[in-house]
């Protein structure tokens, strides 16, 4: 696997970026400027503060990161943290105290090389991430492309803190009060994004792999809302749903631009307060950053594998300024790094432009931004969630066996019924489960020629190894002639010991023969000693 190089000059993106990575670009900052909006309104914080954080995301992190593919920028696993944090700390402008308290604490761990430990989480249940990301990545924009948005835009727990329903209700509701010119939006943009995508895997051409489909169907969702005002002013979705809208803050007549920025207010570095949410922050965000990472890596089609303590201070480094700015912390975020990879991003350049892109539209493009309808990325998004969760997917994870299948499936459903945090710890608790399972059932083999009987240890026997091995000594028949052939165990357990040891009593009542062939407590200690010993 090729190993992302932490720098790399302009030069070397120049002759791929324009066909490949602009289309991305656009289509990730489509996709990111509702997220960004909608996480800051779960949060509790100024919607302005979402979009800061996906320009640091986009521009700081993307430069730094030594992903090609990654995207950050605000994230919902931490939407509760962060409004619960902004109540007990009593204000928005001491909580960004603690988000650049936060990202000087992820720089600490990626100096400390903390990235490390990314590697640990098994392989299925990265499979399972990205699957559940794809599965609620669809069933959260069903209820925006049937044009109800009860439910803030980038929330992605089951359990919605916006309109006390659940991502299941959410839909049945959405069912019941079904939009017509929100509907004919979205499947008109399906369409078109399923019919342009066949084409473009049947084509050669680089020009129609490579083109801006999602701008496309941005563009027709607004041309088909402001047909409806004009001809069928009851299907319009603007004056009258305005909340169905993309809305971009803009700033006051005679207000300065800094008046839509929130500064920190460092009193708050005298609240013990402070360092608590920092802590919690860093540690969250940092766990949240280097899963999504591990599936940034699966997902790049280059498949590089990038520096997890390199992203660590990338990140640190992103949300000490996103919070001297004003904005939310950020984080490596699956779903748009998935629209990233979909829009076919081949180099980190994609990224960078994106939070460009979401700059430009806070300064420039507001009023036009806000005619945008949430029908029509929804349909964008519906696209990016069923790529990470085709049926194909489930059939090889199970096709991969059941000490695979089981952890990913867990994952998966973890995930889409809590939310990604739980989804991931019962993954991998499963996971390490199975790992165990398999591998106390290979410690010893049983071998029996008539009443020849050898119990030979083929590794280290710890006490999980007891109800196998006490099942098998149960086995044995009067006259049975037993070998427990301990010399390939380095170490045997206590409790493992002292049931061999007493079995000796059992066989001497039941007829057998019983011999224990170097089996010992702590074996692992004596050997060493020896081998001083024989050194000296």
């Amino acid at each position: 696997m090729q190993r992302v190089s932490p720098l790399r000059t302009f030069r070397e993106y120049q002759s791929g970026w324009l066909r490949q990575d602009l289309p991305a670009g656009l289509s990730v900052f489509l996709v990111a400027l509702p997220l960004c909006l909608g996480i800051a309104l779960a949060s509790g914080a100024p919607l302005f503060a979402g979009l800061v954080a996906g320009m640091i995301g986009g521009i700081v992190v993307g430069f730094l990161s030594g992903s090609e593919v990654s995207v950050s920028g605000p994230a919902a696993g931490l939407a509760v943290i962060v409004a619960d944090a902004i109540a007990k700390i009593g204000s928005y402008e001491a909580f960004l105290v603690a988000v650049i308290l936060a990202g000087l604490m992820q720089l600490v761990l990626g100096f400390i090389k903390a990235g490390r430990f990314s590697s640990l989480f098994p392989d299925s249940v990265i499979k399972g991430l990205l699957v559940a990301i794809g599965v609620v990545i669809v069933l959260k924009q069903i209820p925006h492309a049937l044009g109800r948005d009860k439910d803030y835009e980038g929330e992605f727990e089951f359990q919605q803190l916006a309109d006390g329903e659940n991502t299941i209700s959410e839909i049945y509701r959405a069912i019941e009060t079904a939009s017509t010119g929100a509907v004919i939006i979205s499947a008109l943009s399906l369409l078109f994004l399923i019919v342009w995508g066949r084409i473009a895997d049947r084509s050669r051409q680089t020009s129609i792999k490579n083109f801006p489909v999602a701008l496309v169907v941005v563009i027709m969702g607004i041309g088909l809302n402001e047909f409806f005002r004009v001809s069928v002013p009851e299907w319009y979705l603007g004056d009258t749903a305005h909340q169905h809208m993309v809305q971009i803050p803009t700033v006051a007549p005679g207000k300065s631009l800094f008046s839509i920025f929130d500064f920190p207010d460092f009193g708050a570095l005298g609240d013990l307060k402070t360092y608590s949410i920092a802590a919690t922050l860093a540690l969250v965000a940092s766990l949240e950053t280097l899963l999504n990472l591990e599936a940034s890596d699966r997902l790049d089609t280059a498949k590089r594998v990038t520096s997890p303590n390199q992203e660590l201070i990338a990140q640190g480094i992103g949300n000490t300024l996103s919070g001297l700015i004003g904005g939310l912390p950020v984080t490596s975020v699956v779903v748009r790094t998935s629209a990233n990879v979909y829009g076919g991003a081949r180099t980190r350049v994609s990224t960078i432009l994106h939070g460009v892109l979401l700059l430009l539209a806070v300064f420039l493009g507001g009023p036009l931004l806000n005619l945008i309808p949430l029908s029509c990325l929804a349909a964008v998004l519906i696209m990016v969630g069923y790529k990470l969760a085709k049926p194909a997917v489930f059939v090889k994870a199970f096709k991969d066996g059941w000490s695979q299948f089981i952890p990913f499936i867990v994952t998966v459903v973890g995930i889409v019924f809590t939310d990604l945090l739980i989804g991931i710890a019962l993954g991998t608790v499963v996971g390490i489960l199975f790992v165990l399972y398999s591998n106390f059932q290979s410690t010893f083999q049983m071998i029996r020629n008539g009443h020849n009987v050898t119990i030979e240890f083929e590794k280290d026997l710890y006490f999980l190894s007891k109800p196998q091995l006490k099942e098998a000594l149960g086995s044995l028949q009067p006259g049975d002639d037993v070998l427990i052939d301990g010399s390939k165990a380095h170490f045997i357990d206590h409790d493992i010991y002292n049931m061999l040891r007493d079995y000796q009593d059992i066989a001497v009542v039941q007829g057998i023969r019983y011999e224990l062939r170097d089996v010992a407590l702590k074996k692992r200690v004596r050997k060493r000693n020896e081998e001083v010993i024989a050194t000296d």
